[in-house]
């Protein structure tokens, strides 16, 4: 059987444990990793590993001894309970052993739990899990979480009150970053809003979310959008002064000219067109307001000269890079409104 949707969400979170075998599979390691956990915890529990009722069979020795598999599904451990037997990185040539154990499980065994990499829809071992009415297959494609996959998450790391806003930025973000990195984001948010009653708001979530760039670089990119020419100059001097390379900062401005022009051309507004750049929280706030100050053939401008001082700072040319930067970023703090 082949689970997809919020029928595979739910499943991961509550495996049938009358089922003989799961089988999880997809091209992104953390996040099939993450699942298979969520799945063993739910049928082993917390103390399933300390009680030994899980088992961990790596792919590798399985093709060396293939009877084990039949072994640990119906060894008896010392303690009562459910147990599993976890196969790691299975492949295509181990659906014929696969398909026998699944065969052989009886009521009382193991339950087998199987990872693999990215599968095929031919795929042998997908099929077999797919075909036999005792496996289920599911498969973790390499797309942005549902909104069903974010509650949950939301839940398991103990948030409850969520504002409709910081919900929107917890989207944002999930696109934004690896799982393992979402779920790490989302457990530090949990331990922010600790004791705290107040729904959880657009500005928490930003406080709590990775940076994409440094704080000081942020800071001169926003200056030269605002058009603050002093706080150019005084803002690179202490750049300058901290070791931050050229082309970092070079990069921070492209990455936030470009989000303003495609909050500028987009069709159906600049508050779409700055949330699919995934900007949100304080940040999105403030770019919208630099976003009435400039006209897009402007910013048009700004990204060919940002372009062309990238060019200049990884050529060989002899120009000072922080200088050949600086020269750059007053010009376009002085760009006509």
């Amino acid at each position: 059987m082949n689970l997809k949707g919020l029928q595979a969400v739910k499943y991961l979170a509550a495996p049938d444990p009358g089922k003989a075998g799961l089988l999880i599979f997809g091209a992104d390691p953390m996040r099939v990793a993450l699942k298979r956990q969520e799945a063993i915890l739910a049928l082993v529990g917390k103390a399933g590993e300390a009680e030994m009722r899980l088992t961990r069979m790596p792919a590798a020795d399985l093709r060396k001894d293939g009877a084990a598999l039949s072994d640990a599904m119906r060894a008896s451990g010392f303690f009562p309970g459910p147990r599993v037997v976890f196969v790691e990185d299975a492949t295509d040539g181990m659906a014929a052993l696969l398909a026998d154990a699944l065969k052989e499980w009886r009521p009382g065994d193991a339950v087998v739990v199987v990872t693999a990499g990215n599968l095929t829809g031919k795929s042998a071992l997908k099929k077999v899990f797919d075909d036999s009415g005792s496996g289920v297959s599911i498969g973790l494609y390499d797309e942005p979480p549902t909104r069903e996959e974010i509650e949950a998450e939301l839940k398991r790391a103990g948030l409850k009150a969520i504002s409709p806003e910081a919900m929107t930025d917890l989207g944002v973000l999930a696109r934004s970053l690896d799982p393992g990195d979402f779920r790490q984001t989302l457990e530090k948010i949990a331990l922010y809003q600790w004791g705290v009653d107040v729904p959880l708001a657009s500005a928490d979530v930003a406080a709590c979310a990775p940076g994409t760039i440094e704080a000081e670089i942020d800071d001169v990119i926003n200056a030269v959008a605002e058009r603050e020419q002093q706080q150019v100059c005084a803002l690179m001097r202490r750049l300058e002064g901290q070791g931050v390379a050229p082309v970092t900062l070079c990069i921070g401005a492209l990455r936030h000219f470009r989000a303003l022009h495609g909050a500028a051309t987009d069709p159906q507004g600049a508050i779409s067109g700055i949330t699919r750049m995934r900007v949100f929280g304080p940040r999105r706030d403030r770019m919208l307001r630099q976003l009435q100050g400039w006209r897009i053939a402007v910013l048009e401008w700004a990204l060919a000269e940002l372009l062309e001082t990238d060019l200049t700072l990884r050529s060989t040319s002899r120009a000072p890079a922080m200088a050949v930067m600086e020269r750059c970023l007053i010009r376009l703090s002085m760009a006509p409104r």
